[in-house]
């Protein structure tokens, strides 16, 4: 089974912005700053942008203000070509923990990861229809972690929910995800060692505890 060419579908997509001499206004849903470098890298070729900040998954909420805080600052230091703004969404943790019960023994990247990008993708989509977007997307296929095809049938159901276009992405192809870390560098920016909730922390933590017991011996 062939699977879909998803950076491809984005190039055509930008194409036709290009031809058309408009220049669209895109919600960018964003995760973190450094995932977010190498998209806005790229997208602020094609749209204006206003990067997202809607994460109920993070944990503790610190990280969650951390986090939010780097991503102010890339944008206010990063020199981009389009007009970008930053909203930083309410922390719901509440939402989060509803969608979670009953999965919190399900590994990293299973059935628990899908429903929270469907979380945070459906209240992105809402936020773009209620304010007029003409697209909306999310930085999250950048990392090698996540299932860009899932995030992409997800944004596809629910572009058709609510009347606005899903920027079919795959932004760690073309060296996207190596780009980011690049710019990460460049900026200073914190990167964290998990991806955001309580059951990643624990993951991450038990990782680095092997790893130093490994270390020792």
């Amino acid at each position: 089974m062939n699977k879909t060419n998803w950076r491809k579908k984005m190039l055509e997509e930008t194409e036709k912005i290009l031809s058309s001499g408009h220049r669209p206004h895109l919600l960018l849903h964003v995760c973190c700053a450094p995932c977010s470098s190498g998209c806005l890298e790229e997208l602020s070729t094609f749209f204006d942008v206003t990067c997202y900040y809607y994460n109920p998954n993070i944990d503790p909420e610190q990280e969650y203000v951390r986090r939010g805080e780097e991503l102010t600052r890339l944008v206010r230091e990063m020199p981009l070509q389009g007009k970008t703004d930053v909203i930083l969404a309410e922390y719901e943790p509440e939402a989060f923990r509803t969608i979670a019960r009953g999965l919190e023994e399900v590994p990293e990247g299973g059935v628990r990861c899908f429903a929270c990008y469907r979380l945070r993708l459906e209240k992105t989509a809402a936020y773009a229809r209620e304010h007029g977007f003409d697209y909306f997307t999310t930085t999250l296929s950048i990392s090698p972690l996540k299932n860009a095809d899932r995030l992409n049938l997800i944004g596809g159901e629910l572009a058709e929910t609510y009347g606005v276009p899903y920027l079919f992405s795959d932004f760690k192809k073309a060296d996207g995800y190596l780009r980011s870390i690049r710019r990460s560098e460049e900026y200073g920016l914190y990167r964290q060692d998990y991806c955001g909730c309580v059951y990643s922390r624990r993951e991450a933590e038990n990782r680095r505890n092997a790893r130093e017991k490994t270390e020792e011996q």
